[in-house]
């Protein structure tokens, strides 16, 4: 069987961007980038797919915005720095999608959702608005109140296991998180030049879990250890997962075509989160 051609009859695809993709080296957001995203996601709309972006980078580009000259450490200051900078994030992306005649909402989303069965019907339902209006609902962690994602303490980890959350509360097809890293492998490419990418996987074990270490980015807060989380979600519940680097957001058009493009976590069963 080959899963990657599957994945072309993927009508509605979840994609999660990090904060290291939407932003250079030096912590500065990267609209060239952005811009290439909105295009790609506006073109799959208009291709008659339904996408919803889960986007990381409030934080860091409020820090940017406020032109701080280093990334605030209290939760207060976190939380000013997430306010301003969701702000920016949206008039940016309504700005780009907008060009390519497409509209967004956001969505903002904390920990009780998934805890509260009315709370999480009602966010269900307000997706299930907004695709049907071809809306592009925009997602991001509430840092604003969000203690918790905040501190690191139980936080969703960069969005990732957000991502994973929201592909399973709206049952999607596909998971794509797009990264600073080409999939999964088997060891530290960043240590290890003799490391393998592993692009499929059928099931998280033990095994793949002491693969994946505890390393984050300067700009995030999700390393690998979030992403197998998230995999784990978002599978068990029915839903494939990409695994793949976002410098270049065309990729996305690649993936969706069956190419052989990151890591592919195989889903383990057709479920919804209980």
């Amino acid at each position: 069987m080959n899963h990657r051609r599957e994945l072309q009859n993927s009508k509605r695809i979840v994609v999660k961007v990090g904060t290291s993709t939407l932003t250079y080296d030096n912590g500065d957001i990267n609209l060239a980038r952005i811009e290439k995203l909105a295009r790609v996601l506006s073109d799959l709309m208009n291709a008659g797919k339904e996408v919803v972006l889960v986007t990381s980078g409030a934080v860091q580009v409020g820090v940017k915005k406020l032109k701080l000259k280093e990334k605030p450490t209290s939760i207060r200051d976190k939380q000013a720095a997430a306010s301003v900078g969701q702000c920016e994030l949206m008039h940016i992306y309504s700005k780009f999608f907008g060009e390519y005649s497409h509209i967004v909402g956001q969505v903002l989303l904390t920990k009780d959702v998934i805890e509260d069965e009315h709370v999480r019907n009602n966010v269900v339902n307000t997706f299930e608005k907004l695709i049907e209006d071809k809306v592009i609902p925009i997602v991001n962690e509430n840092d604003t109140v969000a203690i918790d994602e905040i501190e690191n303490i139980v936080r969703f980890g960069d969005n990732d296991n957000l991502s994973a959350i929201v592909s399973v509360l709206i049952h999607a097809d596909l998971l794509v998180i797009l990264s600073d890293i080409d999939g999964f492998f088997d060891s530290d490419p960043t240590k290890n030049p003799n490391s393998k990418l592993m692009k499929v996987i059928d099931g998280i074990t033990p095994e793949l879990e002491n693969f994946a270490g505890d390393s984050g980015t300067d700009v995030g807060t999700g390393g690998m250890v979030t992403k197998l989380t998230a995999a784990k979600t978002a599978t068990s519940a029915g839903v494939s997962l990409i695994l793949a680097n976002g410098k270049e957001p065309s990729i996305l058009r690649d993936i969706i075509e069956g190419q052989e493009i990151g890591t592919l976590f195989l889903k383990q069963a057709e479920g919804v989160m209980k």
